[in-house]
């Protein structure tokens, strides 16, 4: 065996498992994404040269292997157990005061946390080398999912010490990921959806991430427990908080009551843990769960109204989505008359029918949602409607309705001239995150396409002013605006515009990162597919759909006539030396001039990256009016604080 190449393949190693360390669980990036990609690259071209030099912690090996038939089954070595919950500060009284009693003091030293909504997991170290990874299931038996938990870069491969040592954590997906996904009812759910997919290629392009909140292992405290797991480089969430006595307890709850809407992910309460191990076996557990831990649940924003009717939307990628129309009911200081039922499946396990009492809430960010039907409304099942029939054929256009696997819960319509698929795609071209056509709003995109006007992506790049005059409601200054905010988008970027052409799985990260990789449309388009996996965050999946696509006659017809219009199609993260390379920021309240997700893109396309909090490896808090608690986090921790204009100025 050659040894240079060993060396090198290790001195590699090495180097990108520190720069996924620094990136993913630190939240502090040292090099872009490009030198990350170019020595990730580096690697694989050693490794392809010298495949008996291949290592199971090497970063390549995250996604690999072919789709599993299904999960074999895992017997923990000791159960992951549930938490008993308690939905009131005075359920918490009663809770301390068994504690206080159970060990005989008067006070206890707590450790609070937040409550992340995903899925518990199990991961194996042997000898440093991550072996297996098993999900919660029952409590002493789940699902290996070692697979699909590799293709998650917050979890290492490797170990720094060599141990044989047991974590556990809670596999989540953020909402700006989640927003993304379609047929999914929360956050939670399409992260156990992804974390069970039989092909890990799929679960990589899903982009989840964890927090690690448990170790089999020596330690005298909790809090000593996550020093060591962090040590041993996994991610800790970084809002916990030692609380001695049940008051400093309240104190963080009624906190994050409030805070948590200033998370990129979801949290539904609170997990409190009295701090001390012997305290906590002293304790000891019921048949179900820990007497030493309890789960404080924050009560979700909910109404009661009528379920009228339930119509289909057909998207831009002909998913086929049910939507319940409501009698308007006031929710969170909003009136709801529209409300999610996410898809077939949901309505049937939830048996909501027209003219039920339902209820709705509203969790986070995400839209209304359809709970159930109300237990109190005295509705017998012999009085109420018949049961929903999902269509199988496309409302909008007629066509049979397909899925893309038996296990798929979502209806597609799959004819692409669909007129609610194509206003959907156009919608969705002229949007912020994609061409940014300022004054392009709904109902001007559907006008143009009823019109005849506008049918793809590159038409609106051939609109004529005497045309726009005829629209209903656009007069000669109106129009003016409108092509003038055409013109301006031809410089939206390659990114940005690949996002918006709305290729099934590119969304905006997958699109940055081939615009990063690529940087013009003639390189993506003369990529093999190959290359197209090798990109971080696309995997063999993804890379199929794009290959597909992108040579397929009506897409290509669209690039060519968006580059005979002067669309740039070229584009990219620019060079290392950029003055906002390796800084983070962060952000909170409202900018004067600048929208949150421009602002991001400022940030991320000049090297810089952006994080939802603030921390000792904050480079700046950007500070807008009415912000949250950031600010003064930000002061305590020493962390500068900018105003739009010094920003502008470093730009």
């Amino acid at each position: 065996m050659p040894m240079a190449a060993r060396q090198d393949i290790v001195n590699l190693c090495r180097i990108i498992q520190r720069h996924e360390y620094l990136y993913y669980v630190a939240d502090a990036p040292e090099i872009s994404d490009q030198e990350y990609d170019r020595l990730l690259n580096e690697l694989k071209k050693l490794e392809a040269a010298h495949p008996e030099l291949i290592t199971p912690d090497s970063p390549t090996q995250r996604v690999g292997g072919a789709p599993l038939s299904k999960f074999a089954a895992v017997r923990h070595s000791q159960p992951l157990y549930s938490l008993d919950n308690v939905f009131s500060l005075e359920e918490l009284d009663s809770f301390d005061a068994r504690v206080c009693k159970g060990l005989g003091v008067s006070e206890v030293e707590y450790i609070c946390e937040l409550k992340i909504d995903g899925l518990a997991v199990s991961l194996t170290y042997e000898k440093s080398l991550f072996t297996l990874g098993a999900t919660r299931g029952d409590g002493k038996k789940g699902e290996d999912v070692t697979a699909n938990l590799k293709t998650i870069r917050a979890i290492p491969l490797c170990l720094p010490e060599a141990r044989d040592i047991i974590v556990r954590g809670e596999v989540y997906m953020k909402r700006s990921d989640f927003s993304r996904l379609e047929g999914f009812a929360n956050p939670r759910n399409a992260a156990a959806g992804s974390l069970r997919q039989l092909d890990p290629s799929v679960t990589a392009a899903r982009r989840l991430d964890m927090f690690c909140y448990g170790v089999l292992a020596e330690h005298r405290t909790q809090e000593e427990g996550y020093r060591l797991i962090s040590r041993l480089g996994f991610k800790i969430n970084p809002h916990r908080r030692i609380c001695l006595g049940l008051d400093a307890v309240k104190k963080y709850v009624r906190e994050w009551e409030t805070r948590r809407g200033e998370l990129d992910y979801d949290t539904d309460g609170i997990v409190i843990k009295v701090n001390s191990i012997a305290q906590q076996q002293a304790l000891g557990f019921t048949t179900k769960a820990p007497r030493w831990a309890v789960a404080y649940k924050y009560a979700p924003e909910q109404a009661v109204t009528r379920l009228e009717a339930i119509d289909i939307q057909v998207g831009r990628t002909g998913a086929l989505t049910p939507v319940a129309r409501l009698t308007p009911v006031e929710l969170n200081g909003v009136v709801v008359s529209n409300a999610t039922l996410h898809n077939e499946d949901e309505i049937k396990r939830k048996d909501v029918r027209v003219g039920d009492e339902v209820v709705i809430q509203r969790a986070g960010e995400v839209i209304p949602e359809v709970v159930g039907v109300a237990a109190d409304a005295g509705q017998s099942r012999k009085s109420r409607g018949v049961e929903f029939v999902f269509p199988r054929d496309c409302p909008v256009c007629g066509a049979p309705a397909v899925k893309d696997a038996e296990d798929e819960a979502v209806w597609r319509c799959p004819n692409a001239d669909c007129p609610a698929r194509v206003r959907g795609a156009l919608r969705h071209f002229v949007s912020k995150n994609a061409a940014d056509i300022e004054g392009c709003g709904e109902q001007i995109v559907e006008q143009l396409h009823l019109a005849g006007l506008v049918k793809t992506p590159a038409d609106f790049y051939y609109l004529q002013y005497e045309d726009l005059l005829k629209l209903e409601r656009m007069g000669e200054k109106s129009v003016r605006n409108l092509l003038a905010a055409i013109d301006r988008s031809k410089q939206a970027g390659l990114a940005r515009i690949l996002y918006g052409l709305g290729i099934r799985h590119a969304g905006q990260y997958v699109a940055e990162k081939l615009a990063d990789k690529f940087h013009s449309i003639e390189n993506l388009l003369s990529a093999a597919e190959t290359e197209l996996a090798d990109t971080d965050g696309v995997g063999e999946v993804v890379a199929r759909s794009l290959f597909a696509a992108l040579r397929t006659p009506e897409l290509k017809n669209i690039i060519r006539r968006l580059q005979r219009a002067g669309v740039n199609l070229s584009g990219g993260r620019p060079p290392v030396s950029d003055k906002l390379f390796g800084r983070t920021f962060v952000l909170t309240g409202t900018l004067p001039t600048l929208a949150r997700a421009e602002t991001e893109e400022l940030i991320k396309s000049r090297g810089g990256s952006v994080s939802s909090s603030v921390s000792k490896k904050t480079s700046f808090l950007l500070l807008g009016e009415n912000p949250g608690a950031k600010c003064e986090k930000a002061k305590k921790l020493g962390v500068p604080v900018i105003d739009e204009k010094t920003f502008k100025e470093m730009l």
